[in-house]
């Protein structure tokens, strides 16, 4: 089997409803399409979502990639060497973990078509399903209130928010949580590398009450030893988003004990290939892992949701991504019921008809 055809397209989507972070506030997001049509009539498709923050891409830079170097790498080419292909990209590509995610995306779309299975069952089935968490943007609490209801009503029993901008709202929200909510719902906070040492630790100390399962980034991605002094002060797990980008990343966090969890995303970590690489390192010092996402519509969501289904250290998922983008044609993929995503018993990523 051959790649005969390379095609490409660029989703613009507005988001519903925007939403802040420590560092900034969403309003919308751009993805880039990637079909990879084969000889033999089967079709893989994968997403990139670039983002000059995370992946250190624009839009622009991942169509000039795929014009300039992925055309000619691809073309007449067998879909089934995604190492080599890996590897070489890696090379070539330096900086773009989102080009590497899609491309890398769509030949494992193609050769669990191939097989006839949904991917999740070519790259493991450990799992057939995972509750996600749903994200709450940094807002004020009344608005933060309004919009933790919503989700409670809607089945979600994970709820994550995101922080790091002012430590005493932080600590207040979290309170009012528990207080107008109880305790049927699993509590997550991000502080996306907003605070200090000693903000970390009297964050945790005075939402002690609140169980927070999971404290995700407390520090800045480029001060390991915060990161490690935070993890070895308090008693709740936390987990490495933005100081994780490669393999490497992972090898010394780990190996030098400072942290407790690892946020695989495949958007910023170059595909499915080297976040299984990331894993079983993350396996290799006993820890546990979380799959998440950046902007992504639902055919970048369905890929993480294969990943996280297919390995059993691979516990929790932040795949909410897709669900306030607008335009999205790829949102049949999987369901989501109760808070809880199921893939599809379609081949690959699922059923498109595009």
């Amino acid at each position: 089997m051959k790649i005969k055809k390379i095609e490409y397209f660029r989703l613009d989507m507005p988001l519903a409803v925007p939403y802040t972070i420590a560092y900034e506030t969403v309003s919308k997001t751009t993805n880039i399409i990637l079909k990879l049509v084969t000889d033999s009539g089967i079709t893989g498709w994968g997403c990139a979502a670039p983002d000059t923050e995370v992946t250190g891409e624009t839009p622009e830079d991942v169509i000039n990639n795929i014009e300039s170097e992925i055309h000619a790498m691809l073309q007449d080419k067998s879909p089934f060497q995604i190492a080599k292909v890996n590897h070489i990209f890696k090379q070539q590509l330096k900086g773009a973990s989102s080009t590497l995610a899609m491309v890398d995306m769509a030949l494992h779309d193609l050769m669990a078509r191939k097989a006839k299975l949904p991917l999740y069952q070519l790259l493991g089935g450990y799992r057939n399903s995972i509750p996600t968490s749903i994200t709450i943007g940094i807002l004020p609490v009344e608005e933060t209130l309004i919009q933790a209801s919503d989700y409670l009503k809607k089945g979600f029993t994970i709820l994550k928010l995101k922080g790091g901008a002012n430590l005493a709202e932080d600590i207040e929200k979290i309170h009012k949580l528990r207080e107008k909510f109880g305790r049927e719902f699993l509590l997550r906070f991000d502080a996306n590398q907003g605070y200090s040492l000693e903000e970390s630790v009297d964050f945790i100390t005075k939402t002690k009450k609140a169980n927070i399962e999971i404290f995700e980034q407390p520090t800045n991605q480029k001060k390991d030893e915060k990161l490690g002094q935070v993890t070895q002060s308090v008693a709740v797990p936390v987990m490495a988003d933005e100081s994780i980008k490669s393999l490497n990343d992972t090898f010394r966090l780990a190996s030098n004990n400072l942290i407790d969890m690892v946020n695989i995303k495949l958007m910023k970590m170059g595909g499915i290939l080297e976040s299984q690489h990331i894993n079983s390192v993350a396996k290799a010092a006993g820890m546990e892992v979380m799959v998440g996402c950046i902007d992504e519509c639902a055919l970048g969501i369905s890929a993480g949701l294969h990943f996280a289904l297919s390995r059993p250290n691979i516990e929790y998922a932040d795949l909410d991504g897709h669900l306030d983008l607008l335009q999205d044609p790829f949102t049949d993929l999987f369901a989501l019921k109760n808070g809880v995503l199921y893939p599809s018993a379609s081949h690959g990523l699922g059923n498109i008809n595009l």
